[in-house]
């Protein structure tokens, strides 16, 4: 079938819906379609950051093509991206289905409004995000309550299926009292790191760290729990003085209070900010240097850092949020701890950090008995019947 994949962002930028298309387009192929992406010109949203001319917009793939198309944005934490003449493109392309991703985007709606025209089913996969966990403030969650209250209604209800990621994604989705099309609980898969070069340095020695130390990876975002974070590794820090804090991942506008936080605690020289590091190869080292990996996040729809940390035999503390807990089996693979609560997170690290038996304990058991649940293929065997079922006999 020839299918139409729409998404905000597609790598080279950064982050876990780029990587889950870029993951699914070839596996798909691979399964006898045809997959044409169509994302924009972006390489983040916030701050809004375009590719740069060595991309090109137009680029044929072993599975397709993809089509990197022109958007504008609301200024500021408001941050919506408007795609210029996709629906156009669309038309043009003539896909059999149209796969969305990300609730409440306006590719979804472009799907939706394709579908009303020209009768082409579409799918959403939701990536769903509550609005209380949204990046920005005050109004931009009042427009997202508008959206779920008076728009969201005709765009899914006319979707052919929905796809979540989770049970407890499907639970907050349903939650909005919206006339759902059938769900489809389909899991992300974990993308394979490769090893660090034999003989290279350590990740340690390459960025200088002097010390064990804790590793976040993920965008510097407000909704990441990074100053609990930092207010919980500073009572660690007082126990253990050779203790340090590493950040791996872009700023999503929030680096300037991390950094301020960490100095109001008399810790700046022992918080590494990194930015994002392109070498997937030392984002390994990372996780497999690291005492644990730490997501205190306020809302992940899965949080796939953690299979990536666990499949290098690392233990990791997460928020007990979203569908974490489906994925991290608490005591077992790693330790959650309710969000926003410093002294719960602070307690959780000194207790790996205190206990190095434990840590290896959880890390084993996450490598050998979590990751091998999460594949791509799985993901893309489940997305493969959604449309094999919307072609029918």
């Amino acid at each position: 079938m020839k299918v139409a994949q729409l998404t905000t962002r597609y790598p080279p930028g950064p982050g876990g819906v780029e990587r889950h298309v870029a993951e699914l387009a070839p596996r798909l192929a691979a399964r006898g379609h045809a997959v044409d992406v169509f994302t924009s010109d972006l390489y983040t949203e916030f701050p809004t950051e375009r590719l740069t001319p060595g991309v090109p917009r137009e680029e044929t793939t072993s599975f397709g093509a993809v089509h990197r198309l022109p958007v504008w944005s609301l200024p500021g934490d408001l941050h919506y991206p408007f795609f210029r003449h996709l629906g156009r493109t669309l038309e043009n392309a003539r896909p059999e289905i149209v796969h969305a991703h990300t609730y409440g985007t306006h590719q979804v709606a472009i799907a939706h409004r394709h579908h009303r025209r020209f009768g082409t089913p579409f799918v959403v996969t939701a990536h769903f995000h509550p609005r209380w966990s949204m990046e920005g403030g005050a109004l931009r969650r009042a427009i997202r309550a508008y959206y779920d209250r008076r728009l969201a209604g005709p765009i899914v209800e006319d979707a052919a299926y929905l796809i979540v990621q989770s049970r407890e994604e499907e639970r907050l989705v349903r939650a909005l009292g919206l006339a759902l099309p059938p769900v489809r609980i389909v899991p992300p898969g974990y993308s394979p790191l490769p090893d660090p070069p034999a003989g290279s340095p350590s990740f340690r020695e390459r960025y200088r760290i002097e010390g064990p130390f804790l590793l976040f990876v993920g965008r510097l975002a407000s909704n990441k729990g990074l100053l609990d974070l930092v207010d919980a590794f500073a009572r660690l820090g007082r126990a253990d003085p050779a203790a340090r804090l590493v950040l791996i991942g872009e700023d999503g506008g929030v680096g300037a209070s991390v950094d301020a936080r960490a100095r109001s605690l008399g810790i700046s020289e022992r918080v590494h900010r990194l930015g994002h590091v392109e070498d997937p190869a030392l984002v390994a080292g990372a996780y497999r240097e690291a005492r644990a990996t730490v997501l205190p996040s306020e809302y992940e729809a899965f949080g796939l850092v953690l299979l990536e940390s666990l499949a290098q035999g690392t233990p990791v503390i997460a928020s007990r949020v979203g569908g974490i807990p489906e994925v991290v089996e608490d005591g077992r693979a790693g330790i959650l701890v309710p969000p926003r609560d410093p002294r719960s997170l602070g307690e959780a690290l000194e207790r790996l950090w205190s206990d190095p038996e434990l840590g290896k304990r959880l890390g084993e058991y996450g490598r050998t008995q979590t990751v091998p649940r999460f594949t791509w293929e799985g993901t893309a065997d489940g997305v493969d019947r959604i449309y094999r079922e919307l072609r029918g006999p």
